[in-house]
């Protein structure tokens, strides 16, 4: 049977400057041993004997305990020398020492005040500027490895160009062709109740064919893009930055930008403009079918109307923002993609950052062309 424990003691002699030290050193024996430690006094500028012999266990409660009782009295101009205790106890006593000297040493940092409001709008600010300062020599990186192929027309990766021409392009004819049906048919829907009361059916050809062709369409084949091809060129460019296999393409003199980026970037130029005109004939097809059902707009009268109302000018300001939308989307997928850093979770993060950002800046070159095409009068 284990022995029961007993409470740790401290014994002063009265005559003489030694401590005796017994009992159980011990979470559960050190009891109420702190308080009689702060009885306990020593002369100064003397030498005194801590006798550890009596003590029969100690664990690092007690040597934390002991060691504060010694710290004490040497801090009294004592000199306390502590004799007697086991081996083992005396190397655990040793090793609470030297940890409370390491702490001592490197104390914990005060935690940090949490940031104040204008605080966090400048750091965010600053945050802000620096990633549009990388994304501005990053386009222009891109700008200089463009001229480097065009004066060595054999570096560029044209089959690199056709597999990315078919899984942003055609891959993606399927989704645009299906949105932008719909959105014609909700535009000719949402009219036809205001146009009915007026007695002006015929003028569903001027709304559908002027929102499809200046604005919806290519917006909405553009956000579709970024959602689609943008998040996946961030996914990609991420996991090889990742995976160090950037790393080991520059390692074979390969450049990653003219492999990996300029491919992408022509490929959405060459792809964008035709998946706009598609959309374009999908959507005004819908609002045909929604003209014939809800206001009674035969397909020969809504085509007379729609061929009136719609200018080669309007159908070009459509065409005209392709290469602007995909070059926000290109670029800015790629240079998340590039922004990786870590593990996965940087991938699934600058995806996401990818794609927010690509369709902000889309809807926002989409405003400056209107204003714009307002101030010009197209």
């Amino acid at each position: 049977m284990k022995p029961s424990p007993v409470e740790a003691a401290v014994l002063s002699q009265p005559t003489a400057q030694d401590l005796e030290l017994s009992g159980f050193w011990t979470a559960r024996g050190i009891g109420v041993i702190e308080r009689q430690l702060e009885t306990v006094r020593l002369a100064s500028k003397t030498d005194a004997v801590a006798d550890g012999t009596h003590i029969e266990a100690l664990d690092t409660a007690g040597a934390w305990v002991l060691y504060k009782l010694l710290t004490r009295l040497r801090g009294g101009n004592v000199v306390v020398t502590v004799r007697g205790l086991r081996p083992r106890f005396a190397k655990l006593l040793d090793v609470v020492a030297q940890q409370i000297a390491a702490a001592a040493a490197n104390p914990v940092p005060a935690p940090i005040p949490p940031a104040t409001a204008l605080e966090r709008i400048g750091r965010g600010s600053e945050a802000v500027l620096s990633q549009t300062i990388a994304l501005l020599a990053f386009i222009g990186k891109n700008a200089h490895a463009l001229a480097g192929c065009v004066r060595h027309p054999e570096r560029f990766r044209w089959r690199t160009v056709l597999y990315n021409v078919r899984s942003a392009g055609v891959d993606a004819l399927p989704i645009v062709g299906l949105l932008s049906f719909m959105l014609g048919i909700v535009v000719a829907y949402q009219g036809a109740d205001q146009l009915r009361q007026y007695g002006a059916n015929i003028f569903v050809a001027d709304l559908v064919g002027l929102s499809m062709l200046r604005e919806f369409a290519p917006l909405i084949t553009a956000i579709i893009l970024a959602g689609r091809s943008g998040s996946a060129y961030a996914a990609q460019i991420g996991t090889m930055k990742v995976t160090e296999e950037i790393d080991a393409m520059r390692t074979l003199g390969i450049a990653p930008l003219e492999q990996l980026v300029l491919p992408k970037i022509i490929a959405l130029l060459i792809v964008l403009p035709l998946l706009i005109v598609f959309a374009d004939f999908l959507g005004v097809f819908g609002g045909m079918l929604m003209a014939r059902a809800q206001l009674g707009v035969g397909f020969v009268e809504f085509g007379d109307r729609f061929v009136k109302a719609v200018s080669i000018t309007a159908y070009m300001v459509g065409i005209g923002k392709a290469p602007v939308f995909a070059g926000i989307i290109a670029v800015v997928g790629c240079f998340q993609g590039f922004r990786t850093e870590g593990g996965a979770d940087s991938v699934g993060r600058q995806t996401t950052r990818a794609v927010v950002q690509s369709i902000f800046l889309v809807i926002l070159a989409d405003a400056l062309f209107s204003v714009a095409f307002s101030a010009l009068d197209l």
